[in-house]
Parts: C-alpha cells; structure tokens; sequence
C-alpha cells in the first residue's frame, strides 16, 4: 500500500519508473547510518529516453530544463523507494545538488533547478525544504540537460 508520499505523487500523476541501473562502476545509493546519498540521476523520462538533451542557454529553453530537472527528482524518488522500500521513511531531504549543462554565459540555473527543488517540496511539505547546489557545467553524460543528485536524511 503506497504512503502519504506516494499518494502526494499520484495526485500529481506521478508514477515511479523501475530504478536505473548503475552504466559505470559505482552503486545508485549509499546508507551510512539515517543518511542516504543518491548518486546522480539524469533526466530519464518514464520510457526511458532523455527528457531533454543539450545546453541550457544554448537551444533548451529555462521551462524545458525544469522539466528535466523535474525528472531527475523523479529519479530521485525511484532510488529512494528501492533503497526504503517506503518513501514516508524520509525525515528531510538534505540536500539537492544540480548540474545544469549550461552554454557559456548561461546564469539561470537556479531557475532549472527549482524544477526538482519544488518536487520535493511537493512530495514531503517542509521535510522536503533542502540546502542546495547548482552548478553549470560544459557537458553531462549523454548530452543530458540536468543531473541531480541528493542527500536524505530516513528512519
């Protein structure tokens, strides 16, 4: 039977994908002790494929990118339901760090980021209130828009 999280999820039509496996050497989250950290997620849609490919600023628009962003934190929730197998076992979500593949000069990434940053918010209420990163970079695997990765504090 699915949590209030999950219930929140669903009246915003969101269904959680199978989690993605790892494509290099390292695992898709780590427990030590109340702390799960989530390696990075791109922005996969529920198919499988890239929400977004390209450079922010460089062709994919702010409104684009926060849907990527958005579906990094989907992601994000994926990991985390197979870490917990129960997503109301998160007490806070910690932290978010993004990574916005950003044309030179590109400054909004904050902007790109809230896509994800208002998920959480929307999944947990204040639980999901976080500290967070956002960083432009030149290039992300596969030539996705966003990666996001977080850090949650669980039971």
């Amino acid at each position: 039977m699915a949590g209030a999280a999950e219930k929140k999820l669903a009246d915003l039509g969101i269904v959680l994908p199978t989690p993605a496996a790892p494509v290099a050497n390292y695992v898709p989250f780590v427990r030590t002790g109340n702390l799960l950290v989530i390696s990075g997620q791109l922005c996969f849609d529920g198919d499988g494929k890239l929400a977004t490919k390209g450079q922010l600023g460089g062709g994919v628009s702010i409104e684009d990118g926060a849907k990527a962003a958005r579906a990094c934190a989907i992601n994000l929730l994926t990991q985390l339901k197979a870490a917990l197998g129960d997503l109301d076992k998160v007490t806070r979500v910690v932290r978010l760090g993004g990574f916005i593949n950003s044309a030179p000069g590109f400054a909004d990434g904050p902007k790109v980021m809230n896509g994800a940053s208002d998920l959480m918010v929307a999944a947990f209420g204040d639980k999901g209130r976080h500290a967070r990163t956002t960083i432009g970079v030149s290039a992300l695997p596969l030539d996705a828009a966003v990666e996001v990765e977080g850090s949650f504090e669980v039971s």
